[in-house]
C-alpha cells in the first residue's frame, strides 16, 4: 500500500511540476512565431507504463481541460491530450523491447535508450501537435503553415522534454 501512495504522490508532484512550469514560464517561449513548447505533455508522456488506459484518458482530459481554462481555448488542449493518451499504449506496444516492460517502468531515456525515446517522442508529440493545430485552425486552409508549426513545435517540445529526462530522471531501474 505504501508503494501505491508513494507512486500517486510522485505523479501528483510531476503533474504540478509540468503543468506549473508550463503555465508560469514555458508558455511564454516562442520560436520565430512558429514553434511553441507544450511542456505539460511531459506529465502524460512519462506516466508509468502500467497505467491503465482509462486512467491515462482521464488524466489527459483533466490536464488538457486545465490548460484550456488557462488559455481559453475551448477544448483544443483536452481533445489533443486525450488523443495522445489514447495512442500512447499503441505506440508503447509498437516499440516494446525484446525483454518487454515492467509495469512500474516509466518512460525513461536512460532505461529505454535514446533511439527508442526519440521515436516514442516524435510519434506521440507529432500526432498531438498535428491534432492540436488542425483543431485550433478548424480547417485545412493553411495546411502548409500548420505543418511547419507542427514540425517546429514537435522539435521544440521534444528537445525540451529530452533535456528534462537527461537532467531529472534516474539513470537506473530500481532494484537492479
Amino acid at each position: 500500500m505504501k508503494g501505491g501512495i508513494g507512486t500517486i504522490l510522485v505523479q501528483l508532484l510531476r503533474f504540478l511540476f509540468f503543468v506549473g512550469v508550463h503555465m508560469l514560464l514555458v508558455s511564454k517561449l516562442v520560436l520565430f512565431e512558429l514553434g511553441w513548447c507544450f511542456f505539460y505533455l511531459g506529465f502524460l508522456l512519462f506516466l508509468p507504463i502500467g497505467t491503465s488506459i482509462v486512467m491515462q484518458l482521464v488524466l489527459g482530459f483533466v490536464t488538457g481541460l486545465l490548460l484550456d481554462i488557462f488559455y481559453d481555448t475551448g477544448g483544443v488542449h483536452a481533445a489533443a491530450a486525450v488523443l495522445l493518451c489514447y495512442l500512447r499504449p499503441w505506440v508503447l506496444r509498437l516499440l516494446t523491447p525484446r525483454d518487454g516492460y515492467e509495469a512500474s517502468d516509466s518512460v525513461n531515456v536512460h532505461q529505454m535508450g535514446g533511439q527508442w525515446f526519440v521515436v516514442y517522442m516524435l510519434l506521440l508529440v507529432g500526432l498531438h501537435h498535428l491534432a492540436f493545430y488542425l483543431l485550433e485552425l478548424g480547417s485545412f486552409r493553411a495546411f502548409g503553415l500548420t505543418l511547419v508549426k507542427v514540425i517546429v513545435s514537435t522539435l521544440f517540445t521534444g528537445i525540451t522534454l529530452l533535456i528534462i529526462q537527461l537532467i531529472f530522471f534516474p539513470t537506473r531501474r530500481r532494484g537492479r
